[in-house]
């Protein structure tokens, strides 16, 4: 990296569509909240502001920068300005974060996630993948997600499952779940889950794209993909294998699309060591913070301590970094501002 660029203050930018091949459906919906023409067939995931890149790759997955550089490049250059001193003392240059915008044009497979202790044990990272959603749209006759076992599941049965390829018995093994826009579900490492056709999301996530596919015929081409590289026996511990009950469930879902208050917390309280995230109506004042904000609706503008004020309307997507300072939405704006967790409270 040059030294010019090194030197480039850290400051709130506007960032395009970053729409990395996928291997499902989807990016209709993307394009018609960004009002571009990005809705690419295989193009159902767009990376916001984003240091991680996909699984086996070096730069796929990366956001750049208006200035062509990559973001994980700016951050590592000056980790403080863009994540703050508490930040980086907790996390050191990782963002401690992954927002995506996810539009299921089908309907996902069955698979799930590893927790922080088995990415260090097996995959080399302080991070698995925890995440959440955010319902922004829906679409079709039965918009819903599955998330969890309805009852508990022997290792034996999971293992015959994913050596059979069994779809029908791993998906109804799950508890189906409708969604509508403004409700959000916290989706803890482990828990097996799929997200149905016809769902727009925001996603917050751990920054990494470790994924078990359990369910991979027909999505993937071989169980290898599936595994992250691992055995199957390794890869299946990851499975959370206990039911999921109805007081389980409720801890984990909220109904947000009613609430209509200048800020609305979105998450469930278990998603707090991992990622924050509020939706905001109207004017706001923000608290110094790296922060990833996506305009669900209207116009409007983002005032930061220094510069011109950056302009904003439906489908914007911004990432502030902590150097903005105390900033300030003006206008008739609904956004989206997802934070990593504070650096008290991470997992």
């Amino acid at each position: 990296m040059s030294s010019v660029h090194s030197a480039l203050p850290a400051q709130a930018a506007a960032l395009p569509a970053n729409q990395p091949r996928q291997f499902y459906r989807g990016g209709a919906s993307i394009a018609a909240l960004r009002g571009g023409d990005h809705d690419r067939e295989f193009g159902p995931e767009d990376w916001v502001a984003s240091t991680t890149a996909r699984f086996g790759h070096d730069e796929s997955g990366l956001s750049r920068l208006p200035d062509g550089r990559l973001l994980r490049d700016a951050v590592s250059a000056d980790p403080q300005a863009w994540l703050g001193a508490e930040h980086t003392s907790a996390f050191g240059d990782s963002t401690a974060l992954l927002v995506k915008l996810l539009d299921a044009g089908q309907r996902l497979p069955v698979h799930c996630h590893p927790d922080n202790g088995f990415a260090q044990r097996h995959l080399g990272s302080r991070f698995g993948k925890t995440e959440a959603w955010i319902v922004v749209g829906t679409s079709g006759p039965n918009p819903v997600v599955h998330l969890g076992f309805r009852d508990d599941v022997s290792p034996e049965t999971v293992a015959e499952w994913v050596r059979t390829q069994d779809s029908s018995a791993m998906l109804g093994s799950l508890n189906e779940i409708p969604v509508k826009p403004g409700d959000t579900v916290h989706v803890p490492a482990g828990t097996p889950h799929a997200i149905g056709a016809g769902v727009f999301i925001v996603e917050l996530q751990q920054p990494t794209d470790f994924s078990i596919t359990l369910e991979w015929r027909g999505f993937l081409a071989d169980a290898e993909s599936a595994f992250l590289g691992l055995d199957t026996t390794t890869a299946l511990e990851t499975v959370n294998r206990t039911r999921f009950d109805d007081a389980l469930l409720s801890s984990l879902i909220k109904r947000t699309g009613g609430a209509d208050e200048g800020r609305v917390p979105l998450l469930a309280d278990d998603a707090a060591p991992f990622f924050r995230a509020d939706r905001l109506h109207g004017p706001a004042e923000l608290d110094p913070s790296f922060g990833v904000l996506i305009v669900l609706d209207g116009r409007g503008e983002l005032h930061c301590a220094e510069g011109s004020p950056l302009q904003l309307s439906r489908g914007t997507t911004v990432v502030v970094p902590h150097a903005a300072g105390r900033t300030r939405l003006d206008g008739d704006l609904t956004t989206v501002l997802c934070r990593p967790p504070s650096a008290g409270s991470h997992a």
